[in-house]
């Protein structure tokens, strides 16, 4: 009968080569060989980080290995102190070595938090150049949808679909939102990733050293298209830049409230297209969840709430909204007001329109001591605006004449 031990060893064999795939898997690597400052940066952090953790890990396991060879049962020349139980010196190195480590650790972490800081402009970076600091930065709003990104360009006044095209030594400065749920903005040739997040709005700074082809993509699961959500990354030079915003502004296609509603329906596996016109403000709506026509943006909501409210006469200014979670926001059919004891959902009716700015601050606003009771509030379409007006305000109640 044949012997197992051959087949054994012929299934074994490929093994030597399994043990060389993480080798080959590490000659590509972009984290650690990025096209972008930034990212070298902090992949320069890594191979720091990881060095100084190995100065004691090494040691450790090496010591490990040692001891155990060393004082082995069967080991006779063995030193054998079975009372021994204290070494001042061995301790202070014990103790010492980590400590240091640490201490460097930390200093290298809380310098380079700074440093790399996602909001910090790069100009603000001693490690750029005279002529980078100088440099306009590229402004490109990103929006985070289900499952495919948006990029608008503000300036040259055009959109993509999962396109991302940068000049090369130009710094790029990201305004970063998201439609629905978390997502994760991560280019690893290019910065570090950054969260976007619906209704707020984070930035980041990066800048690309080398002309390539390279990819982007969402680092945080976000549902069922989440392992498609990739999106390719252009690093070109000036011409080759131009060339790119030319061709996307000659073609068909204009970025719209209308239009953006029916891109943000969940879709997976989208290609790349673009948008030769874009709506202005579009993207200061989409951070403010006002892209329905009809519905308060945030911003302001906030500045009617820093001013004491509407009172009563806020309590009927909504509408109703139905949410898909197939589709996307307002989608769904637009039901009648629910009664007050139900639970729809609802969306609070724009009744002034202020200019939408990125940073659009509201100034002081009197404080009226009195408490807000809604005292004195007509309901809209009957007479009273003055005394509405005036507890807006925080003017309290308006005396008028008597007729």
């Amino acid at each position: 009968m044949p012997t197992p031990l051959p087949r054994l060893a012929a299934r074994l064999r490929p093994l030597p080569l399994l043990a060389l795939l993480p080798l080959v898997a590490g000659c590509d690597l972009v984290v650690l060989d990025p096209a972008g400052d930034i990212a070298r940066q902090q992949g320069d952090l890594i191979v720091i980080s990881t060095v100084l953790m190995l100065l004691i890990i090494v040691p450790v396991m090496a010591l490990t290995v040692f001891f155990a060879w060393r004082y082995r049962a069967n080991n006779k020349e063995a030193t054998y102190k079975p009372d021994w139980d204290h070494s001042t010196q061995l301790e202070l190195v014990i103790w010492a070595a980590p400590l240091l480590i640490i201490i460097c650790l930390g200093a290298i972490t809380w310098v380079a938090t700074h440093l790399l800081d996602p909001y910090r402009p790069l100009a603000e970076n001693k490690q750029q150049t005279a002529a980078v600091a100088e440099t306009r930065p590229l402004d490109v709003n990103v929006v985070a949808l289900d499952w495919k990104w948006l990029f608008i360009y503000p300036e040259e006044g055009i959109a993509t679909v999962n396109e991302l095209a940068v000049p090369t030594h130009r710094q790029v400065r990201f305004r970063i939102s998201a439609s629905s749920v978390m997502n994760s903005f991560y280019i690893p040739a290019m910065a570090g990733q950054i969260y976007a997040m619906p209704g707020m709005e984070t930035k980041l700074h990066g800048i690309m050293d080398q002309t390539g082809e390279f990819t982007g993509f969402s680092a945080n699961y976000s549902g069922a298209g989440f392992s498609n959500m990739r999106f390719a990354v252009k690093s070109l030079d000036d011409a080759g830049f131009a060339k790119w915003v030319a061709e996307a502004k000659s073609g068909s296609g204009s970025l719209d409230r209308a239009a953006y509603l029916q891109l943000e329906r969940p879709s997976e596996k989208e290609p790349a297209r673009h948008f030769a016109s874009v709506e202005p403000n579009l993207f200061d709506m989409i951070v403010n969840m006002c892209v329905e026509p009809g519905k308060m943006c945030m911003h302001d909501m906030m500045a009617i709430d820093a001013r004491g409210g509407m009172g009563i006469a806020g309590i009927h200014n909504v509408h109703q909204i139905a949410y898909d979670k197939h589709a996307a926001r307002g989608t769904g059919p637009q039901l009648p007001l629910p009664s007050a004891g139900d639970a729809g959902k609802r969306y609070v009716a724009a009744v002034c329109i202020t200019p939408t700015a990125p940073n659009l601050k509201a100034g002081p606003a009197p404080v009226n001591p009195q408490p807000l009771t809604g005292a004195g509030l007509t309901r809209p379409g009957q007479p009273g605006k003055a005394e509405t007006l005036a507890l807006f305000e925080n003017r309290g109640p308006v005396s008028r004449p008597a007729s």
